[in-house]
């Protein structure tokens, strides 16, 4: 306990007199080598992307809407602020829902425009400003059942749900200047830390669920107030910290089980972890603790050498929703949450900006285009809580809707966690585009068409990508073309740069052919396997293009010939337009492959991402060396 007070008092003292001093003006993170352009910034017109935000706007976001109607979420912060009468419906943690919905609207807002949909967020933000308690509490479920227990419960999601609540608080501010959310998430800050630093109310010490960490850091940068950002170091610095702690460690699952400097794997619940990991980026971006730093590269070699699906997917077990082992990765029975695909987008993203290194957004376009984009249906309404990288149609996996469902995309979920945030992911997508370098060079990460104004100068991209490699970019005006006549683009995981002309268009062209991928002889699963990859896009074999009567084989049970013999066909009307795979398997059947994020589009039935591959020996794999994947 006198440790813990020392902790507290010395923080305490910081808290207090960094929000009487603070100049609103929030200080650059002095260690990343990266500033990332803002999403309101960057416009897309891209033929792949722009239709697929558009669809956000007028069906997804919509359809969470209705869900969030339909279930009570909306209902529950009107009760909560006995604006109606009723009783709390759906799960504890559902405010965090209806946050993520508002967070994705703002972006959709910022791409477009949509009084319709301004006014219809407005409104439930008058409910949720309504809802909020006159000591800045907020969470609906704690309101309206058993008041009492309050900060009590570690397992109740309390700072969860205001994590989530304050990153739709700065970017609905961010995207429409209007700050009623945004003093709803301050009130609900300073509350949190009445309760964990000056008053030591709470029973527990840090979130049982890791996201309201890279969220007080977003409220630093919105607001300047460091007291915020402190706040996210205290919950950092005591997790796993026996120590520093007098409530019992969560365990492993929450990643708290040492301290956070000496978790050198990936464990645990694989959300959690993310959320975790990006937090930490974000505060080692402002400090600089070598610590932190070298716990984030132990880290992500574990997930990307040893734990990640070739979709950028992770999490193999079901079972609590975590990580497997090394090299443990099953196909059939892959967990792949969706929300921990975009999870680790965010981590890989903070990654880049702190260190200047491509590898981590070449990660972010493999999640973007297979392991994310695989969660939401082409109709805008059809979601994947698991993304499985085999399936038949027999195969039954866990639902939250349908126990012992078929897996199928469904129009929501219980735990809705999954729809909710890839309608806020989505839209997000031009904050991940560019950055700038401390010496003021254009950093070209992602490859969408489109405009970005960064500083005086504006950025015109034209590109295909991911069917074509060939990208045009012309930079005009202002201070990128006055000061700076070299670039840099990431060319797969490493970084090119370029000299150009300020004013004159210039070409990049990124590899686009298809090749076969093998995995780690470890990953049992996939020995004498291959997968299909064509630039950014994995590939799957689906039943409904390869039927058994067809090919006199199930897809499962696919084998390539030697030479395939490649081709592709660019097909505008199927599946929202992509460019099909055609090749031929060991007997000479001509099989069709389609890339994975379409799958389960059309009608139930067998997938398979990895088919056996004439000329590879099952027991006598090839060796990759420390690589998790390779090219065959």
């Amino acid at each position: 306990m006198p440790v813990r007070k020392t902790i507290i008092s010395f923080l305490l003292s910081f808290i207090l007199f960094a929000g009487f001093v603070s100049a609103e003006t929030p200080a650059e993170p002095k260690h990343s080598a990266f500033r990332s352009v803002p999403f309101t910034n960057v416009h897309f017109a891209d033929s792949f992307w722009s239709p697929r935000l558009e669809t956000n706007r007028t069906v997804s976001i919509p359809h969470n809407y209705k869900w969030c109607e339909d279930t009570g979420r909306f209902t529950n912060f009107a009760k909560a602020a006995k604006l109606m009468d009723g009783k709390f419906e759906g799960i504890y943690y559902n405010d965090a829902g209806v946050y993520k919905v508002l967070e994705g609207t703002a972006y959709s807002l910022a791409q477009h425009p949509d009084p319709e949909l301004e006014k219809r967020a407005d409104a439930v933000i008058a409910w949720i400003t309504a809802a909020q308690q006159p000591n800045g509490y907020i969470y609906t479920f704690h309101t309206l059942n058993e008041p009492h227990k309050r900060w009590t419960e570690i397992g109740k999601h309390e700072l969860y749900c205001a994590g989530h609540l304050i990153e739709s608080a700065v970017a609905y501010k961010q995207a429409t200047g209007k700050d009623t959310l945004l003093n709803v998430a301050e009130k609900a800050a300073d509350h949190i830390i009445d309760v964990f630093i000056t008053n030591q109310t709470a029973k527990f010490e840090v979130p049982g669920h890791e996201e309201i960490e890279l969220a007080l850091v977003k409220l630093y940068q919105q607001t300047g107030k460091e007291k915020y950002l402190k706040l996210a170091e205290h919950f950092l610095d005591i997790r796993g910290d026996k120590s520093k702690r007098t409530d019992k460690l969560a365990g492993a699952r929450s990643q708290d089980h040492l301290p956070v400097r000496e978790q050198k794997e990936i464990v645990g619940h694989a959300v959690k972890a993310m959320y975790l990991c990006a937090g930490v980026a974000d505060i080692a971006a402002y400090t600089g603790d070598e610590g932190l730093i070298a716990a984030m590269d132990s880290q992500w070699n574990d997930t990307v050498k040893r734990k990640m699906y070739i979709t950028g997917g992770i999490g193999a077990r079901h079972e609590g929703e975590t990580f497997g082992n090394a090299y443990e990765l099953p196909n059939r029975t892959a967990y792949c949450e969706t929300c921990a695909a975009i999870g680790l987008v965010f981590w890989a993203h903070r990654m880049n900006l702190l260190t200047g290194d491509a590898k981590y957004a070449d990660i972010v376009e493999r999640l973007i285009y297979n392991g994310i984009l695989s969660g939401i249906g082409l109709d805008g309404r059809s979601f994947f809580y698991v993304n499985p990288l085999e399936a038949d149609a027999e195969q039954t996996t866990r639902h939250d809707v349908v126990k012992n469902a078929e897996h199928h995309r469904q129009p929501f979920f219980v735990t809705a966690c999954c729809p909710a945030n890839v309608i806020r992911f989505l839209p997000s997508l031009p904050g991940y585009q560019y950055a700038v370098d401390k010496d003021n060079t254009l950093v070209i990460n992602q490859y969408f068409t489109g405009k970005a104004k960064i500083g005086n100068s504006e950025v015109d991209m034209q590109t295909d990508s991911p069917w074509n490699g060939k990208v045009r970019v012309n930079i005009c005006g202002g201070d990128l073309s006055q000061k700076s006549l070299t670039i840099k683009y990431r060319a797969g995981a490493k970084y090119e740069t370029k000299n150009i002309t300020p004013g004159q268009a210039f070409e990049i062209h990124l590899p686009c052919e298809t090749k076969r991928i093998i995995a780690h002889p470890q990953v049992k699963n996939d020995n004498g396997r291959v997968a299909i990859q064509r630039g950014p896009i994995v590939y799957c074999f689906e039943e409904c293009d390869n039927p058994r009567q067809k090919i006199n084989a199930a897809v499962t049970e696919i084998k390539l010939a030697k030479d395939p013999q490649f081709r592709t066909e660019f097909k505008k009307d199927l599946l929202g337009g992509v460019t099909v795979i055609k090749c031929r398997d060991v007997a000479g059947k001509e099989l069709t492959a389609v890339p994975y994020y379409v799958w389960d589009n059309r009608t139930m039935g067998a997938m398979t991402v990895w088919v056996r591959q004439d000329g590879l020996d099952e027991k006598r794999p090839p060796d990759t060396g420390e690589l998790l994947y390779k090219e065959f």
